[in-house]
């Protein structure tokens, strides 16, 4: 299978914290990979710091076989690899009809293919069109954040805990959203609701402490309970 992204030891320190100690991993074409760990453990630094965001201090990211680890973040964008924050990051003030022009590379038609495609997938950002970004429901706000990344023509999404203060019903529904895009890309998955999380996923690997301390098929994590207690916390 077609690697998409791979890790090489990577290495990042946020002021006088060395937040991420060696983290390896390989995304490839077409899964959901999943970032499992305890709070703390360095999930969302490995995000940001794929996305330039912070700068790895040791290691290499390789995407699509061309390293990008000393790359600005908006030509680690450009090269198609879309980022949905912890923190959704909309515009609240921008109607959700503003907020997917700004996010929007083009305008051309496969763009607006795309855009009717994730509207169908999220019918209240379509109810909301006209509506500033600030008024959605937190549930919504995740949706215009993913639908602000899928739109444009990205091979590989990066989302950092797209279930975090939703209420399950709504948690359900931006699941079973994630289920129907991977058919269409490529996903790299932080995610604290471990039934979310393995129900999505394909791969996974745990980071403790920095480091990357297990991999393999999700369903080996569904059938470890030691594991997950001893890295997760969960039975």
């Amino acid at each position: 299978m077609t690697m998409h992204l791979k890790l090489n030891d990577i290495e990042t320190s946020i002021g006088q914290f060395h937040i991420l100690q060696g983290v390896s991993f390989e995304v490839r074409k077409g899964e959901v990979t999943v970032l499992l760990g305890r709070n703390g453990a360095g999930k969302t630094t490995t995000l940001k710091t794929i996305m330039g965001i912070h700068q790895a201090t040791k290691g290499h990211i390789e995407f699509n076989h061309e390293e990008i680890q000393t790359l600005p973040t908006y030509k680690i964008a450009q090269k198609g690899i879309g980022y949905v924050p912890e923190d959704q990051g909309i515009f609240a003030f921008l109607t959700v009809e503003e907020n997917m022009k700004v996010a929007m590379k083009s305008e051309n038609e496969e763009t607006k293919e795309r855009l009717n495609y994730i509207i169908e997938l999220f019918p209240d950002l379509k109810t909301f069109w006209k509506k500033p970004g600030g008024l959605l429901s937190g549930g919504q706000k995740q949706m215009l954040a993913i639908a602000r990344a899928y739109v444009n023509e990205n091979e590989l999404l990066l989302i950092d805990e797209p279930s975090k203060g939703l209420a399950p019903i709504i948690v359900e529904k931006v699941m079973e959203s994630i289920i129907e895009m991977k058919e269409k890309t490529t996903i790299l998955l932080v995610e604290q609701n471990f039934v979310m999380a393995s129900t999505i996923g394909d791969q996974f690997y745990i980071i403790d402490d920095g480091k990357t301390v297990h991999n393999g098929p999700m369903q080996l994590l569904k059938e470890d309970e030691e594991m997950r207690r001893k890295y997760l916390g969960i039975a």
